[in-house]
């Protein structure tokens, strides 16, 4: 027990002249340190900002390697703001938004990104880490399958009978890595190149397994898990976040492509600018970095890997390396994605005034605007899209007004390409914006009976619905009851057209959203945070269903 003061002990009082004194030493301490917290700055008499974004698995590492101001000559300190997006969320926005609005070093998981991202500016200046593609499954499938002995190559052990779960090839570089792997096991050569898409479509024909659902499976046991296509890293990572898994990584025989995760240089920064990104890089190919990213469970630039691997479903070695082609990975992503139902889509986007809303440096409808044309600069030529807007009484009474008719973005329109024309009315969206209500339900009707009349047998059609709000509509508008039993009415199954419905913010309304969608076999999607709609409007647009 701690000792107390005894309240009835006489207290002594000090010398005034020591009192004195210690008030001196008080103010003089207090003045200091008020002069260090205020005066000083840290030595920093500007602060150079460096946007860093990073592939989602990198983001806890990478934040607390830069979480420190990094001090640098003539006063400049350099400080890191580090944002985790998927990596082909970063190429849809280098090819669509102004250089103010990119980042200043990009650490995407893969360089294939690097190569998608077409005449960007950007400049690879070393690698955070490195990861192997692996074969994820359970334990149990290994030793039904004889591989815990014999390993088996790339081309074997997804042309064979244990189920496959194929991670979508626009955004997996592991996906598109493997497939790789087999084209050079199997010889890069025309033949490899059938091999891979006759895999592909043979795990397409099956039952549709995810890759988050085939690593589930793994974790779970059992000897039919299906085999995900992964990096070494995500093995690891989610086994030490899981007690008593049973997955595990497969290494084929022929060595495993890596995700090699570059630094790359956006732009060309210039002096106290072009310090301060030097100085992150350097941080970020430093010793430090190298053992914390060894720490969280990647590999090195020299291959060594974290030392308890073995407890965490991978193995302590570096397996072989296979050298990949990047021109020949794109070339075979092109192949496999011509195969795919092109999709006919009519979007629909909300410019009522509560898109003035603020998010961020700007408002929801500058935010819907540059994701969607981050969204436009990665989908597929044979893709056929037009654009509309809607609010209330926009055109003729109509609660609606069409921008750009529905056609491929190849096609010519009048003689710019239908994506450029698409580009310029995105553009002009936020000053559209119209006070008066939004007739969300009227234009929902009217768009999905224009989708009917200009339907495409060849292709998946649908239309794309993007509001912030709910119906805001006259006495003389639909109801949203009246809405179902029209759509229900005009239903035909020869022309089906779905409905794919996002909400922007937390004020729209996804229950009615959803509700439509449920009503024409569509989607319903939620971007509450602004950080989510490339990723959505992604997603939707490719709804296939």
């Amino acid at each position: 027990m701690g000792r107390h003061a005894d309240p009835t002990a006489p207290r002594r009082t000090a010398p005034l002249p020591l009192l004195v004194a210690a008030g001196v030493v008080v103010l003089l301490v207090a003045g200091g340190l008020v002069w260090w917290l205020t005066g000083s700055d840290g030595g920093c008499d500007t602060r150079e900002t460096v946007a860093v974004t990073v592939a989602p698995e990198l983001e806890t590492v990478t934040e607390e390697l830069l979480a420190d101001t990094i001090e640098l000559d003539g006063g400049v300190c350099a400080e890191a703001e580090v944002t985790a997006q998927e990596p082909l969320q970063t190429v849809g926005d280098l090819s669509a938004l102004e250089g103010d609005a990119l980042p200043d070093v990009w650490l995407p998981d893969s360089s294939l990104w690097v190569a998608r991202a077409g005449a960007a500016p950007l400049e690879p200046v070393g690698n955070f880490a490195s990861s192997p593609v692996v074969l994820g499954t359970s334990s149990e499938a290994v030793e039904a399958l004889g591989w815990a002995a014999a390993p088996p190559g790339w081309g074997q052990a997804l042309a064979g009978e244990q189920p496959l779960a194929v991670p979508d090839l626009a955004t997996s570089a592991e996906g598109l890595a493997a497939l790789g792997a087999v084209r050079t096991a199997l010889g890069s050569d025309e033949d490899a190149d059938n091999a891979v898409v006759q895999a592909v479509l043979a795990a397409q024909r099956g039952p549709s397994v995810s890759a988050a659902d085939g690593l589930a499976a793994g974790e779970a046991g059992g000897a039919d898990a299906p085999l995900v296509p992964v990096s070494e890293h995500e093995v690891y990572a989610t086994n030490q976040a899981a007690e008593g898994s049973s997955l595990v990584a497969v290494y084929p025989t022929e060595g495993s492509p890596s995700l090699d995760y570059p630094i790359v240089q956006v732009g060309s920064p210039s002096d106290d600018a072009a310090a301060a990104v030097d100085a992150v890089v350097r941080r970020l190919t430093s010793d430090t970095a190298r053992t914390a990213a060894v720490d969280a469970g990647f590999r090195d630039r020299d291959g060594a890997g974290p030392t308890d691997a073995a407890d965490f479903g991978i193995q302590q070695a570096a397996p072989a390396a296979l050298e990949l082609d990047p021109t020949a990975i794109q070339a075979l992503l092109s192949r496999l994605s011509s195969l795919a139902s092109p999709s006919r889509i009519l979007a629909v986007f909300d410019v009522s005034t509560s898109m003035e809303a603020p998010v961020g440096d700007g408002t929801r409808a500058t935010l819907a605007r540059d994701a969607a044309k981050a969204t436009l600069s990665l989908v597929p030529g044979d893709y056929a899209i037009g654009l509309w807007v809607f609010a209330y009484q926009l055109e003729n009474g109509q609660d609606w007004a069409e921008l750009v008719p529905t056609r491929e973005l190849d096609a010519d329109a009048e003689g710019r390409p239908q994506r450029e024309v698409l580009d310029t009315q995105l553009d002009s969206i936020p000053g559209r914006l119209t006070p008066g209500g939004t007739g969300l339900y009227d234009t929902t009707l009217a768009a999905v009976r224009a989708a009917r009349d200009n339907y495409d047998p060849t292709a998946v059609n649908s239309v794309l619905v993007v509001t912030d709000g709910t119906n805001e509509d006259d006495a003389g508008g639909i109801t949203l009851a009246n809405l179902m039993i029209q759509l229900a009415a005009e239903a035909n199954p020869e022309r089906p057209i779905k409905v794919i419905g996002v909400a922007l913010g937390p004020d729209a309304d996804l229950a009615a959203l959803q509700q439509i969608a449920d009503a024409t076999d569509g989607a319903a999607y939620s971007a509450v945070d602004p950080a989510d709609l490339q990723t959505v409007l992604f997603d939707a647009l490719r709804q296939r269903g």
